[in-house]
């Protein structure tokens, strides 16, 4: 610092009205200034306490589909895919047509039931005072047998009644129609026209997109504390970040990578995350203890020490060396330097710096 701007900072201190304390601290003369002034610079004060502070864990993760709201669409018997109806990638409602099927077994299904249908219905119309009562159960047996099977197979209610109403036996084609069973998005349809499928083979992943989970990887020696989590969310460029509920902890560790799982549910509303997307993971969890903690705005480097300026006999400002611990949001752990009830200043703090400076003139110097 030249002489020109140690004058000027002196004359500065003057017309603010601050007086420099004879007392000498470990850095030099304290700084003298009463309520009025404080408060016409913009110094505040306030009290040193313990405080009970938020920690933040980071930990990579996986976007994957939301299992709960999520449906396959398979046949049940060997069959050929006669016509696609929507296409991958592609938004279906609950009920929607999806592919036509055509089965040899559901044809001989089908014209069972007609059948079956046909003996039911003449059965019915002669009454139980023309038929016995044997006969009469058996063929109501054999057409609700025969009506449980095409349903099983993939046909619906309705499209078993129209067939049993045209008792029409050219009507039993074998073909049938696969249904949505939930709204969602088309994921998987590794299927072509013609090929034949069969049973349990997966035509059509679909899942609710607005709502995804996040698999995020942890430490299990981290996962004690999870169990206070306060907040969490995700991101998948760390510009951008999504709310996160916290919904199950898996416990098995993963044998490569060591690692536990901790699944969120993620609000897609807009459809910005993807499954199979890597995201950046973040919670919040409570200490489980108080420990004393000091704004960190309310610290100034001296010498290369982190320093706050305490306050003394009311109108008395003195620089304190403290050891600090770890800095959590706003604050920072006090490890040694302070005591709980001191009074420091947390803003203004350059201000005082700047007037400390004074003291270097012929000193040394306030870095």
């Amino acid at each position: 610092m030249t002489i020109r701007d140690r004058w000027i900072m002196f004359l500065s201190c003057a017309a603010a009205g601050l007086v420099l304390a004879e007392e000498e601290d470990d850095h030099g003369s304290a700084i003298m200034m009463t309520e009025a002034e404080r408060e016409s610079v913009g110094v505040v004060v306030a009290e040193v306490s313990t405080q009970v502070l938020n920690e933040t864990i980071r930990a990579p993760g996986e976007v994957a589909v939301n299992a709960y709201k999520s449906a396959r669409v398979t046949p049940r018997i060997s069959a050929q895919v006669i016509e696609r109806h929507v296409e991958l990638g592609e938004e279906v409602e609950l009920g929607q047509r999806m592919v036509t099927l055509s089965s040899v077994e559901m044809a001989e299904a089908q014209g069972a039931l007609i059948v079956a249908d046909q003996e039911w219905q003449r059965v019915e119309s002669l009454g139980k005072e023309a038929v016995s009562e044997r006969r009469h159960t058996e063929a109501l047996i054999a057409r609700q047998l025969a009506l449980a099977k095409v349903l099983g197979y993939g046909m619906t209610e309705e499209q078993a009644a129209n067939l049993m109403q045209s008792g029409n036996a050219s009507k039993a084609t074998g073909q049938f129609d696969l249904f949505a069973p939930q709204d969602g998005t088309v994921l998987l349809d590794a299927f072509v026209v013609g090929e034949l499928i069969d049973p349990g083979r997966v035509l059509f992943d679909l899942s609710e997109e607005s709502v995804l989970w996040v698999e995020a990887q942890i430490a299990p020696n981290e996962l004690p504390h999870i169990e206070s989590i306060v907040d969490a969310r995700v991101s998948p460029d760390g510009i951008e970040w999504f709310v996160g509920r916290v919904i199950q902890w898996i416990h098995q560790v993963d044998e490569t990578t060591r690692t536990q799982s901790l699944r969120l549910e993620v609000d897609n509303p807009d459809h910005l995350l993807h499954p199979g997307q890597f995201v950046e993971v973040e919670f919040v969890v409570a200490s489980d203890r108080p420990v004393l903690a000091v704004p960190t705005l309310s610290l100034t480097l001296i010498d290369g020490v982190h320093n706050v300026f305490v306050l003394k006999h009311d109108d008395e400002f003195h620089a304190a060396e403290l050891e600090t611990g770890t800095s959590t949001g706003d604050w920072t752990t006090v490890l040694s330097g302070l005591s709980e009830g001191e009074e420091i200043a947390v803003d203004g703090v350059f201000h005082l710096k700047s007037i400390l400076l004074k003291t270097s003139i012929g000193e040394g110097h306030v870095h």
